[in-house]
């Protein structure tokens, strides 16, 4: 027997049913550690455990990456304690938001990292953004992949 393909649609918080937006809430205080566990989110909310289980697999936050720019860069980094630490600074400090981030073993005092990162800034160029990680300590290169 053919399995149904799932559907999944956009929809406005307004038009939901009380208990999923608070499914959704629920979710979300797990995930931001401000809720130690799913009976303390549940009773935060208002909702029983048995509607947190029935939703929780259902009903997902829409994350909009078209609202974003993505700036893919790769980095040369000298594998000093905290050089990766005052990048990531760097890249909060444009208000961006680290998508992905992937990093080799060091090898010959460098390690190679790569980031794809978003801004909604729209003064913040990969020129600008690429020009400030150069200015750090510890960064031997950076550039933007495509």
């Amino acid at each position: 027997m053919k399995e149904k393909e799932q559907k999944y649609y956009v929809v406005a918080e307004d038009v939901l049913p009380e208990a999923l937006v608070r499914t959704i809430h629920a979710k979300e205080l797990l995930r931001r550690g401000k809720a130690a566990g799913i009976p303390e989110a549940c009773e935060a909310l208002g909702i029983a455990r048995s509607t947190y289980y029935k939703y929780k697999d259902g009903i997902f936050t829409y994350f909009e990456l078209s609202a974003m720019d993505i700036i893919n860069i790769s980095l040369t980094l000298d594998h000093t304690p905290g050089v990766l630490s005052s990048v990531l600074n760097e890249i909060a400090r444009f208000k961006g938001n680290v998508l992905t981030i992937n990093q080799s073993l060091p090898s010959h005092g460098a390690a190679l990292v790569t980031l794809s990162v978003g801004v909604k800034n729209e003064e913040v160029t990969p020129a600008i953004l690429i020009e400030a990680l150069l200015a750090l300590h510890g960064v031997l290169d950076a550039r933007t992949n495509g």
